[in-house]
C-alpha cells in the first residue's frame, strides 16, 4: 500500500515556537514531526511514500535527505498553489491509484497507535460492504491521548459508521477525526481536479456520504498529538518528557 503525507501547511499559528520553519520539521523530543510519520510508515510495512510539499519546500526535502534511511521511498510532490488535503492526492491520481487503496497522514501529527489495525479494519469492513469509500482513524478526547487539539467531529452509529461531520466546533460531541485514513482508490474520481483546492473533511467525505458511499470509524488504540498551536506543541513535548508517550 501507498501513502500520502501531508506536509505543504503554512506554519502559521506555530510560527512563534519555529521562527516559521516548516512544521512539519517541528522536533517532537529531538525527532522532526515528518521523520516519526515516515518511520512510523515504515515499521507498518508502507515502502512508498508520497509527501506533497509548498512552503520552504527545499529545507523539508533537505531534512529528510536520502529517504532509505527510514525504511521508505519518498517521492515529492510540490504544489502551488496549495490544493488542501484532498486535492494534493488528486494531483497524485495516476500514482496512488495504482493499488486498490492507499493511505491519508497528515504530516504535522504525531501518531502513536496501530497502523496495521486500522488497515485491516478497513480491508474486514470492504468485505463486507462493498460501498465502503473509507475507514477513518479516530480518538476520543476522554479515552485517548491528545494535546486538546480537536478538530472536526465524526458522528457514527451504533456500528461505527459515519453519520456525519462538525467542523469549526470543538465543544461538539462525537468522537475526533485523528487525521488518518485508508482511502479507496475508487475515491480519487469524485475529487474536483486542480486547481480546486479540496479537503477531506470539509468536502469530499461529506459528499460521499450524499452520495450513498459508506465509511467508517475507526477509534485508535494509542495517542494522536496535534501540535498547531504553542500551547498543544508544549503538551507534546511534556508528554515525552513524562513518559506518558513514547
Amino acid at each position: 500500500m501507498r501513502a500520502l503525507v501531508l506536509a505543504a501547511g503554512m506554519s502559521t499559528r506555530l510560527a512563534s515556537v519555529t521562527g516559521g520553519a516548516p512544521k512539519p520539521l517541528t522536533p517532537v523530543a529531538g525527532i522532526p514531526v515528518l521523520h516519526r510519520n515516515l518511520l512510523w510508515l515504515a515499521k507498518t510495512g508502507i515502502k512508498e511514500v508520497f509527501v506533497n510539499l509548498h512552503y520552504r519546500a527545499e529545507e523539508i526535502e533537505a531534512s529528510v535527505g536520502t529517504s532509505e534511511k527510514f525504511g521508505v521511498q519518498v517521492t515529492w510532490s510540490h504544489e502551488n498553489p496549495i490544493l488542501g488535503t484532498a486535492g494534493a492526492a488528486k494531483k497524485l491520481e495516476k500514482e496512488l491509484g495504482a493499488e486498490p487503496r492507499f493511505l491519508v497522514v497528515y504530516g504535522d501529527n504525531v501518531f502513536g497507535f496501530d497502523l496495521q489495525k486500522l488497515i485491516a479494519t478497513h480491508e474486514a469492513s470492504k468485505r463486507s460492504e462493498l460501498q465502503l469509500a473509507a475507514t477513518i482513524a479516530c480518538f476520543d478526547i476522554h479515552r485517548n491521548i491528545h494535546t486538546g487539539i480537536a478538530g472536526g467531529r465524526v458522528t457514527t452509529d451504533a456500528g461505527g459508521w459515519v453519520t456525519g461531520f462538525v467542523e469549526g466546533q470543538p465543544s461538539a460531541s462525537g468522537l475526533v477525526n485523528a487525521a488518518c485514513y485508508v482511502v479507496e482508490s475508487s475515491v480519487l474520481k469524485e475529487i474536483p481536479p486542480p486547481p480546486a483546492a479540496t479537503d477531506w473533511g470539509r468536502d469530499v467525505f461529506p459528499k460521499l456520504l450524499q452520495s450513498g458511499l459508506r465509511l467508517k470509524a475507526f477509534t485508535i488504540d494509542g495517542y494522536c498529538l496535534g501540535i498547531d498551536t504553542p500551547e498543544a506543541y508544549k503538551t507534546a513535548q511534556d508528554l515525552f518528557a513524562s513518559g506518558r508517550v513514547k
